[in-house]
């Protein structure tokens, strides 16, 4: 049985992960069954394309340097000092996570808008005279959306770094006469190299293959927004293969790049312990400093969320700093409207069986790494973690086309191939989480069951899955949350309004004019509290923190 459940997991990565991947490579270096490089030729010297490329380089480099601005002081401040309600804070740093920029978009595009609320505000306290255009093309409404969204990766890495960091070594400067900024350069942030490095790799890639916030801002000369374009006439322009095996190419680079560096760094402790620092205390004025600067910091953080949900209560809303008349009618909308209530059903499905998918093979996965001596289960460990290294872009690319013209083409019915993009993306989760429990299981309780008679199915039953399952029941619910308002797959692969799930919902009708926006932002809103709600109730079940499930 073990075995049977082996080669189901192999088939399963292999079909859905390895084989769409491989299509697109193949594709893309083979025309007409010969060897070329003509596709590529063809992308460089295509005016837009490359402007689209250089683009989406500047814009992963910008928001990489704008959230490190951001979040290394932060790492420090709240690694290094202690101060009254610090908990609570660092908390509030984690919510921009919870919701995709690409739904805070929506509400940002009024706030950011030339005589939107924030110019309104300015004008008025004197600060500016004349109405700014913040978005201008859309690439600055891009970049402060993405930097807001992903600054807690970069402020977490950097606090997990400085959290296993030997300050002894800073001490033993000081002791020697060195200034705190020759320590600081020399030491401390040499040390925290590789943590830094693993952060701006995700967020770079994450910010080079976004699709949904340059759509909202109809800012299209980007590398994702050509390859969403491309799939109109994919059979007759291949250019979307080769922006596909670029993206593929930077982010397995990356990835082997912070892996190889991590592992040769040449700043590495040494040392087998590790002394902390005991946190200074924040006291007086600078307390009130700190309080003052983290506040007005927050607020801008959480625009996004604050702006979705003002624009979905507000009844009118033009040429004020808020909203002259309130209305909860979109959220009544949601649940009437016709295309909302495909959205929400269809969603739910794909949802749910995306997470029991993922909870059988999760469960499988993570028994067979952790139980077994198969040949060939550090592959499947290897490929079981794939998905966190490729972006949802490219899976959902490689199944448009790769499974068009099949019976599973998404031109007809893109169900299958939504639930299992779903599921695919989300897998490396709950096979870590699975993992991670077989360990702490003490196998004697498992051959103390055998010894007493009991079959393997009993011990099975009684055992081990009673003893795994609050693992896996919490992971399925962030599979199921974050599956809920996936973005790439969604718009790529859904193109028939009855097939919709909720953020092709929410791109449909945040392009329409009238009260679209507004129903759009009110059914964010009710996507941002159900993913709220499931890291309460995971983080209850397995006690952690909710700043701990986007560590890297």
């Amino acid at each position: 049985m073990k075995k049977i459940f082996y080669i189901i997991s192999f088939v399963f990565l292999i079909l859905f992960l390895v084989f769409p991947l491989t299509y697109i490579v193949s594709n893309s270096f083979f025309v007409n069954g010969k060897f070329s490089f003509i596709i590529f030729k063809t992308a460089i010297t295509n005016y837009v394309i490359k402007k689209s490329i250089i683009n989406s380089f500047f814009l992963g480099i910008i928001v990489v340097i704008s959230t490190s601005i951001i979040g290394i002081p932060l790492a420090f401040l709240f690694t290094r000092y202690s101060f009254p309600f610090k908990n609570v804070l660092k908390t509030f740093l984690f919510l921009p996570l919870i919701i995709s920029p690409f739904v805070g978009a929506i509400g940002m595009r009024h706030i950011l808008s030339r005589f939107g609320p924030l110019n309104l505000l300015l004008i008025k306290l004197k600060i500016i005279k004349y109405p700014i255009s913040w978005l201008g093309t859309g690439f600055l409404g891009i970049i402060i959306l993405e930097t807001l969204h992903l600054f807690p990766i970069m402020f977490l890495n950097i606090s997990a770094s400085l959290n296993n960091f030997d300050i002894s070594y800073e001490e033993a400067s000081y002791n020697l006469g060195a200034t705190f900024s020759y320590t600081l350069r020399k030491i401390t942030l040499p040390l925290l190299l590789p943590g830094y490095f693993a952060g701006s790799s995700i967020i770079f890639i994450w910010s080079l293959t976004d699709l949904g916030t340059p759509l909202v801002f109809e800012f299209y000369k980007l590398i994702s927004v050509q390859v969403y374009n491309s799939l109109t006439d994919i059979n007759t322009n291949p250019i979307g293969y080769a922006l596909i095996v670029l993206i593929i190419f930077l982010t397995i680079s990356f990835f082997v790049f912070i892996k190889k560096y991590i592992e040769k760094t040449p700043y590495t402790t040494g040392k087998s312990g590790i002394s902390f620092e005991e946190e200074k205390q924040i006291k007086g004025k600078k307390l009130v400093l700190v309080y003052s600067v983290l506040f007005f910091f927050l607020i801008f953080s959480l625009s996004p969320h604050i702006s979705i949900i003002f624009t979905s209560i507000s009844g009118k809303w033009f040429f004020s700093i808020f909203p002259q008349k309130y209305t909860l009618e979109f959220y009544r909308d949601v649940f009437l409207h016709p295309l909302t209530k495909i959205g929400i059903t269809n969603s739910i499905f794909y949802s749910s069986l995306s997470t029991l998918i993922d909870i059988f093979f999760g469960f499988v996965i993570g028994f067979i790494l952790s139980r077994t001596k198969f040949k060939g289960r550090n592959i499947l460990d290897i490929l079981s973690m794939l998905p966190l290294a490729i972006p949802g872009i490219v899976i959902a690319f490689g199944y448009f086309i790769s499974f068009t013209n099949t019976f599973l083409d998404p031109m007809k019915n893109p169900t299958f191939l939504l639930v299992l993009s779903y599921s695919i993306r989300r897998l490396p989760y709950l096979v870590r989480s699975s993992y991670s429990m077989f360990q702490q299981l003490n196998e004697n309780l498992e051959e103390a069951s055998y010894n007493l008679g009991a079959s393997h199915f009993f011990t099975f039953r009684k055992i081990i899955i009673p003893l795994i399952s609050p693992g896996l029941f919490a992971g399925g619910i962030l599979v199921f949350a974050f599956s809920m308002l996936e973005v790439s797959s969604s718009l790529i692969l859904s193109f028939k309004p009855k097939f919709y799930p909720i953020a092709k919902v929410i791109y449909e009708l945040a392009g329409r004019v009238t009260d679209g926006p507004y129903i759009a932002s009110a059914l964010g809103v009710l996507g941002m509290i159900l993913i709220g709600i499931c890291f309460i109730i995971s983080s209850k079940i397995i006690s952690r923190k909710i700043g701990e499930f986007f560590r890297i």
